[in-house]
């Protein structure tokens, strides 16, 4: 049966509107099949955004896709409107490198990091590596491109690198997860919900500094990015710093729907309350977060004495 032409310009609309978009079943955070979820891992471990459309809500699109790209499974990757290809193919192009060129990427330098497991650590992967490997499924480490870390348990893939441990344990990451491990620590911590594993990577994105002056050269520039003024209603109205915005409920979900990579600079009185909201905002996966050192009392004394002191 022939794709109906409204169904074809829905998908076309979607793939133009979008330099990176997934057609998957389940979404970014939720993949429902295993296939998808080897493309959402592999992207996510290249890219901090890209789109996804979930066709298990969309049966229309479902076996319109299939149709359009006369490809006949899920998931499907569109890359600036090129058909890539599905889970095989995008694996195969991993290794091969091709992949980092057609997202625009420079291939990364496949290293072999070092891990350290402490021994509570592993001795749980052991025993999950036990109970659910087999049949080729092996311990794998995979490292976002915010730096989120997952373990897993999964097939061993050519393109995957074995890393080094103290345990003895077999770990494997794919080449992109191993440039960004070097240096982790594995480790078992109590939660509320109970154990569960804590993996420390000192390559992981910090809050940085910004002095008040480098504030002043990036708006005068123009720079992007989102100045965020985490005070009091009452503090802003007695002073505040031309273009940021008050960090409340609704702008803090606003914030948390950008693409990762976004430029966040977080402003206070002097300093402290804005620091420990950077590292809120870190910790959700925003990968160049600033703090900005002194808040507006630096501001007042070093760059506009006419925004009042208090």
């Amino acid at each position: 049966m022939a794709l109906d032409d409204a169904v074809r310009q829905e998908i076309q609309t979607t793939i133009d509107a979008n330099e990176v978009v997934l057609f998957m079943k389940g979404n970014r955070r939720s993949p429902q099949c295993g296939f998808s979820a080897t493309v959402v891992g592999i992207l996510d471990s290249m890219l901090t955004d890209y789109h996804t459309v979930d066709v298990l809500s969309a049966p229309h699109i479902r076996e319109g896709i299939k149709d359009f790209s006369s490809w006949p499974t899920i998931p499907q990757l569109y890359v600036r409107g090129e058909f890539v290809g599905g889970c095989d193919i995008v694996q195969e192009m991993v290794g091969s490198g091709e992949l980092y060129e057609a997202l625009g990427l420079e291939p990364v330098e496949v290293i072999q990091p070092k891990i350290q497991i402490s021994d509570t650590a592993a001795a749980a992967l052991a025993q999950a590596a036990s109970e659910h490997g087999g049949a080729g499924r092996e311990l794998h480490l995979s490292v976002d491109a915010t730096f989120q870390s997952h373990l897993s348990i999964a097939p061993r893939t050519p393109a995957d690198v074995e890393a080094i441990t103290n345990s003895g344990l077999v770990l494997l990451l794919d080449p992109i997860s191993a440039s960004r491990a070097d240096g982790i620590a594995i480790d078992v911590a109590d939660t509320p919900n109970g154990q569960a594993f804590r993996v420390d990577n000192p390559n992981a994105p910090r809050v940085q500094s910004m002095s008040v002056g480098q504030l002043k050269a990036l708006i005068e520039a123009g720079a992007p990015m989102e100045l965020l003024d985490v005070r009091t209603p009452e503090e802003r109205a007695i002073a505040a710093i031309p273009g940021a915005v008050l960090l409340n409920e609704n702008e803090a979900a606003r914030i948390e729907s950008l693409p990762r990579h976004t430029r966040l600079v977080l402003h206070c009185h002097h300093g402290g309350r804005s620091a420990q909201a950077a590292e809120q905002f870190v910790s959700l996966g925003f990968i160049d977060v600033h703090n900005v050192v002194g808040g507006i009392d630096a501001w007042s004394q070093e760059i506009d004495p006419d925004v009042p002191r208090y």
